[in-house]
């Protein structure tokens, strides 16, 4: 199915089984969500087993409508409505103080609840059959890193789901950005393809939450990926920083020791740098200075170093402003902040 050509039988089936209970994966514009009643506890319930997802990690409901908010939000402050006119739909997720609608089980057990309005039209028709709030995380096996295409969804989740809608490649590769709107400063709690800057140019000051590059703190999360390693591949990661010579020749370095020691490797490079590296698996993430492609090929590549079997993973590190810092977030949670600086 493609967004220009949209299957509505499909759709209203998958819509009758999210409002029946069951849960539904689906395509996004950032990754492949997993989608259930999100004003049913049950529901959520299901999508925290379906995943392996620790239940006081809050699930983010997904609407089609920006007037739909206000009957799971308590109150709608004025940069709501700011952010929403500007980026709605789009991949950006607001918390806000949750009404009593909202059951606490889709919240993590919080009192505030995680807001998106996807841009992909897939979902928008599906979320409007399934009854306009659909509460959903990624589609994938908690921890690991989240499906850009539906064959990864089928990997993690046959079986554990009633349907999953393919509806090819997603266009952006990264989960959305999440602002938190429930204190006098908006605060950027995961960053993601709309930048701080972005935000900025809407509400003038925005904060960042300090764990965004460091490693988590004990606090419970208010928002999905704040507290617990997420976008992991199953080999051990090291993101590597430095001048690009003395990266490359470190991660060459390295990979050849865990071959004397009979330990299969992976490096995630660049066009710039991909044929300088002698890991048994190699991929390039694209061109430096294309952050867009970057994030488009990142959890891809990760999947593939699982297909392959890869046990140690290397990855060069990124400028981390713009899109570069959503991008080196993920990986540094993929590597359980497991940094080397040459």
């Amino acid at each position: 199915m493609t967004e220009e050509q949209i299957d509505m039988e499909l759709i209203r089936e998958a819509g009758k089984i999210i409002r029946d209970g069951g849960l539904v994966a689906f395509p996004t514009e950032t990754v492949y969500g997993l989608g259930g009643d999100a004003l049913n506890p049950l529901s959520s319930r299901k999508i925290y087993a379906a995943k392996g997802r620790p239940s006081d990690n809050p699930l983010i409901v997904h609407i089609a409508d920006q007037q739909a908010l206000s009957s799971i939000v308590g109150e709608i402050p004025g940069n709501a409505w700011k952010l929403a006119e500007r980026f709605w739909p789009g991949p950006l997720t607001m918390i806000l103080h949750k009404s009593d609608r909202v059951p606490r089980e889709t919240t993590g057990g919080l009192d505030t609840v995680a807001v998106r309005m996807p841009a992909n039209r897939i979902a928008q028709e599906m979320i409007r059959a399934a009854g306009g709030y659909v509460a959903a995380p990624s589609a994938n096996r908690s921890g690991r890193p989240s499906p850009t295409v539906a064959r990864y969804v089928a990997e993690d989740l046959a079986g554990r789901v009633e349907m999953i809608i393919d509806g090819g490649d997603v266009e952006i590769g990264l989960e959305s950005t999440i602002v938190d709107l429930t204190s006098d400063r908006p605060m950027v709690l995961r960053p993601g393809y709309i930048t701080r800057q972005d935000l900025e140019n809407v509400l003038s000051e925005v904060e960042e939450d300090r764990t965004l590059m460091e490693a988590d703190a004990g606090q419970a999360p208010k928002a999905p990926g704040m507290k617990y390693r997420h976008y992991a591949p199953k080999g051990e990661m090291t993101v590597v920083k430095g001048v690009e010579e003395q990266v490359v020749s470190y991660i060459n370095e390295r990979c050849r020791e865990c071959r004397d020691a009979g330990r299969r490797t992976g490096v995630i490079a660049t066009d710039e740098t991909l044929s300088g590296y002698c890991a048994d698996v190699c991929r390039s993430v694209g061109c430096r200075h294309d952050e867009e492609a970057i994030a488009r090929e990142l959890y891809r590549i990760l999947r593939e170093f699982d297909d392959e079997a890869v046990e140690v993973i290397y990855a060069e590190a990124f400028d981390d402003s713009g899109i570069g810092r959503a991008i080196m977030n993920r990986l540094l949670k993929a590597a359980g902040h497991r940094v080397h600086l040459v």
